[in-house]
């Protein structure tokens, strides 16, 4: 069960679930991509063995720097939550170490949008709550922003 409908209060209704964006994946999706191309590229050029042996440990460095950075978003991807409730903002992050910021409805003033340019295209962004006397840190690269600040400022 996810922390969000765990800590749910009797009576109280989930507007808008969202999460980190797919696009924390590019990095690793690009250091694979130039390994494999790297291999495929240097598996027809003739070298002495030392070159070839230097390469394709660069290569497989390559690979593995890859994959640790993709299993890393992929886990601050499954591990971060942000929703909209009726009558609060929930941010959980973390799996063993949690942190976790809430904020009542009534103490929101506004909510905050950035988007780059790509931020447009792929709708994703970075959102900052702001509320009476704090606000909860910007959160950084969100699935749907325009439909979490509808959520909060709807109600």
């Amino acid at each position: 069960m996810s922390y969000v409908r765990h800590v749910l209060q009797p009576g109280e209704t989930l507007l808008h679930e969202s999460r980190i964006h797919w696009m924390i994946f590019i990095p690793s999706m690009l250091l694979f991509l130039v390994a494999v191309a790297g291999f495929i590229v240097y598996a027809g050029v003739e070298a002495p063995d030392d070159a070839h042996i230097l390469s394709y440990s660069l290569m497989a460095v390559g690979l593995v720097s890859g994959l640790v950075t993709f299993v890393a978003a992929w886990f601050r991807r499954w591990t971060t939550e942000v929703a909209v409730t009726d009558r609060r903002i929930i941010y959980k992050q973390g799996f063993v170490k949690r942190h976790t910021v809430e904020m009542n409805m009534d103490k929101v003033e506004s909510v905050d949008v950035d988007q780059t340019v790509f931020g447009r295209m792929f709708d994703y962004g970075d959102i900052t709550v702001r509320g009476t006397g704090s606000g909860i840190e910007p959160l950084r690269k969100i699935d749907s922003p325009i439909a979490f600040r509808n959520a909060v400022t709807a109600r």
